[in-house]
């Protein structure tokens, strides 16, 4: 790392290593090719590293990547996404930082089967995270650790380059969840949660089941799907018994239809978790100047997320190394 950059990891020259099969995917679904991929990658470390909002980020193209495929090579919303990524990471440190799968409540839940992704992937290659949220135990863990823990998940699979170009499923069997799990967030965390997690978190979701949902819930389950977009709610299919679910059965643990014990499959989940544990850790590193921010924009408001980062208090002056800035130089290239 060169002394006086923002960078806490290496820019490093990318090389395109996978199937031709992902080749192609990549560029007919999320427009990348080595040209779109070099000139955004390029685009991204400048911005960067003149924004004067960002302190420290990561200039590795795996990083990068990752918000570019989700959004499509978009650079000026990536750009956007990217820095309320680190903004969000940085205004609550408690849920967000420090997403360590040692740490006693982590490594219980993940024992516990509360969350973790089957090691097959499914019949288009895509990885299946599966969650039974009814082991989670409101006398024992927070909401802090419910965000916590989705990170730790969610980070160690998007750092893997399929798991960005094919997109994920997502599976969820609903047992055990009745209406003291609605305690967990007010209304407006819940809304704040699934808004941001929905524009930020750089993930491709391709499918969404449910099933085993108690009727006592159906009120939160049609709140919840009215906090999303149109696109995701029809990916969203809910079931009333698990055998019932348009997945591959083979893919599920034993104890719901598949082969591979549901031990044997939380095993090798932490086997990956482990593997990419020392990264996402180091990741803390990165921060952003907090006091340049709105106080809507640090709490991930709603009404925030409509109004572009470069329009926040103290930063006026620099709002071409914002959105505004991006726009022009896509227009002149």
């Amino acid at each position: 790392m060169k002394k006086g950059t923002k960078a806490i990891t290496k820019a490093d020259a990318y090389r395109f290593t996978l199937s031709d099969e992902l080749r192609l995917i990549a560029k007919e679904e999320l427009r990348e090719t080595q040209a779109t991929r070099d000139h955004a990658l390029q685009m991204l470390r400048e911005w960067a590293e003149k924004n004067p909002r960002i302190v420290k980020i990561r200039m590795d193209a795996n990083f990068f990547l990752k918000f570019l495929r989700a959004k499509k090579f978009q650079i000026p919303v990536v750009q956007e996404n990217i820095e309320r990524y680190v903004l969000l990471k940085n205004a609550f440190e408690g849920a967000f930082k420090n997403l360590d799968c040692r740490l006693p409540k982590m490594a219980k839940l993940m024992d516990q089967g509360y969350m973790f992704a089957l090691p097959e992937r499914d019949r288009e290659g895509r990885r299946v995270i599966f969650y039974r949220p009814g082991v989670f135990d409101l006398r024992e863990y927070t909401n802090a650790d419910m965000l916590k823990i989705h990170g730790i998940c969610y980070e160690t699979l998007m750092a893997d380059e399929e798991n960005q170009i094919r997109g994920f499923i997502h599976a969820g069997v609903g047992t055990g969840i009745g209406l003291p799990y609605l305690t967990l967030f007010t209304i407006k965390e819940a809304v704040r949660i699934a808004k941001n997690g929905e524009k930020i978190l750089p993930m491709r979701h391709r499918e969404m089941y449910g099933c085993n949902i108690n009727p006592a819930m159906k009120v939160a389950v049609d709140f919840g799907m009215s906090l999303i977009s149109q696109k995701l709610r029809e990916r969203i299919r809910l079931y009333t018994d698990i055998k019932d679910i348009e997945l591959e059965k083979r893919l599920l643990p034993k104890e719901y239809g598949g082969e591979m014990p549901m031990a044997e499959m939380i095993r090798l989940w932490k086997l990956e978790l482990e593997a990419y544990r020392g990264r996402l850790l180091a990741d803390d590193e990165m921060s952003v100047n907090l006091g340049m921010y709105s106080d809507a924009a640090k709490e991930g408001s709603v009404g925030a997320l409509k109004e572009p980062l470069n329009g926040c208090t103290g930063a006026s002056d620099n709002s071409t190394y914002g959105l505004a800035g991006s726009f022009r130089k896509l227009e002149v290239d």
